[in-house]
């Protein structure tokens, strides 16, 4: 199964600690979504938005095992069409919490949330939006 990862998911020591495995591993963005922050990450929709990730293959049994996780839970599968930093377009499912149900702030992750896009070089435009969002205690989506 092709998943599209763009919050700490993205990190594949983490993943690995979960005995989740990918021999590859691409990064990309999805444009109409962007990136929100509470208890932990979501993409909402958003036309002008654009969220980087990486896309992973990993087994569809791995895939239910990590979303029925504590805290991810209530998260559910969207089919996304990821464009690849080679400018290549791949469909793969991304998980979302639907945002009405967006809580909270959590500075940590966020903090986290960088480092794992700054190793991953994502775009200094990205890296600020990440930076706002870890300071705004409201976390409101950016208009």
């Amino acid at each position: 199964m092709r998943v599209f990862f763009y919050g700490l998911f993205m990190d594949e020591d983490l993943l690995k600690a979960k005995g989740i495995q990918s021999d590859e591993v691409r990064v990309g963005f999805v444009n109409g979504h962007r990136l929100r922050i509470g208890e932990r990450a979501t993409l909402v929709r958003h036309p002008d938005g654009r969220a980087y990730g990486v896309v992973m293959e990993i087994a569809i049994g791995d895939a239910k095992a990590l979303y029925a996780e504590d805290g991810v839970a209530d998260y559910l599968p969207e089919p996304v069409t990821v464009e690849l930093m080679d400018g290549t377009r791949v469909a793969a499912t991304c998980y979302n919490l639907p945002g009405d149900r967006v809580t909270g702030a959590n500075k940590e992750y966020a903090d986290s949330l960088l480092g794992v896009a700054i190793r991953l070089g994502f775009p200094d435009a990205y890296l600020d939006q990440i930076r706002r969002l870890r300071t705004n205690t409201k976390n409101r989506e950016e208009k």
